[in-house]
């Protein structure tokens, strides 16, 4: 539901107007979810690992094709796909990766640490070689990345062996109580520091990023998260590198929704990513370029 709540709000027409050439490629297929089915400690893993392969392959494809995929999910699992995808085209490519994880958690569990199995809360340690083969060696390299290419935004809710386990690893978390002590501003100078002409940024934008208050149209919603005017700044800084070339937006679920609201919002935000501005704006770097030639919607219909 949330690929179709996401197109309602016209995530399409948004796109255009900020001058990019959509084509919607439709819904990636997948086997139907089974219900909280464990396999050596993991909640459907096999109908995980498929989804993630055609994930994978269709991200993959459009990459090849010089094109920006959108993925549009879907709990935040299938971003495993998209991001082994993205570190493959970007071996490649010979470009520098860096993943912008903006979310409520840091989905660095893994099945010793989760307390429900849950793969959507394992991500990003998926992604760094922590977790089952059939996601851990999906994109041809294992590790896909490594902890040092990601900046975690926005988390505000983390289990607590996850949290020993993210700091042994050196995450680098920019939580609440950052944003809180330094202002967004200066926390997105931070996580973008090091963002050249060499670099395909990745954002991975889960809903549950934002307070509840403003999106509540998700399953794991957390108090105290982004207010609008700090969202929308954080997706501006983005969009003002011009060096986004891949994004995720997930975990929203409109049958949480209020009047389609959540979907609203993320699509005004989506369109602050790629440029969308009050006034003409020069931009902060002399490396700016305009989008990829074109930008492809991927969607999936997996909600775990």
């Amino acid at each position: 539901m949330g690929p179709e709540a996401l197109r309602v709000a016209g995530i399409h027409a948004g796109l255009a107007r900020c001058g990019l050439q959509v084509e919607d490629c439709g819904n990636v297929g997948g086997p139907p979810n089974p219900g909280p089915v464990q396999l050596d400690g993991y909640r459907n893993l096999a109908q995980v690992i498929a989804w993630n392969r055609e994930v994978y392959q269709a991200v993959h494809r459009e990459l090849a094709r010089n094109r920006l995929p959108i993925l549009l999910g879907g709990d935040h699992s299938l971003s495993i796909g998209s991001v082994a995808a993205v570190a493959r085209h970007c071996r490649a490519a010979r470009k520098r990766l860096r993943v912008l994880w903006l979310d409520a958690h840091t989905d660095f569990n893994t099945r010793d640490l989760s307390p429900t199995g849950s793969l959507h809360g394992m991500p990003v340690s998926c992604l760094c070689g922590f977790g089952p083969r059939g996601l851990v060696e999906l994109g041809g390299a294992t590790p896909a990345i490594h902890a040092d290419c990601v900046r975690q935004i926005g988390i505000r809710s983390v289990d607590a062996g996850e949290s020993r386990f993210v700091d042994e690893q050196g995450l680098e978390v920019f939580d609440m109580r950052s944003i809180d002590e330094m202002g967004i501003r200066k926390t997105m100078e931070l996580a973008l520091r090091d963002v050249d002409a060499n670099t395909h940024l990745h954002v991975s934008f889960d809903v549950d990023f934002l307070d509840p208050e403003i999106a509540p149209g998700v399953g794991t919603t957390v108090a105290g998260g982004l207010s609008y005017r700090e969202a929308q700044l954080c997706m501006e800084m983005i969009a003002d590198t011009g060096r986004v070339a891949s994004v995720d937006i997930m975990e929203l679920n409109p049958a949480l929704d209020v009047r389609n609201k959540t979907a609203v919002l993320a699509v005004d935000l989506v369109e602050s990513l790629f440029g969308k501005s009050t006034l003409v704006r020069k931009p902060r770097t002399t490396s700016r370029v305009a989008a990829e030639d074109a930008s492809c919607a991927l969607s999936t219909d997996l909600l775990e």
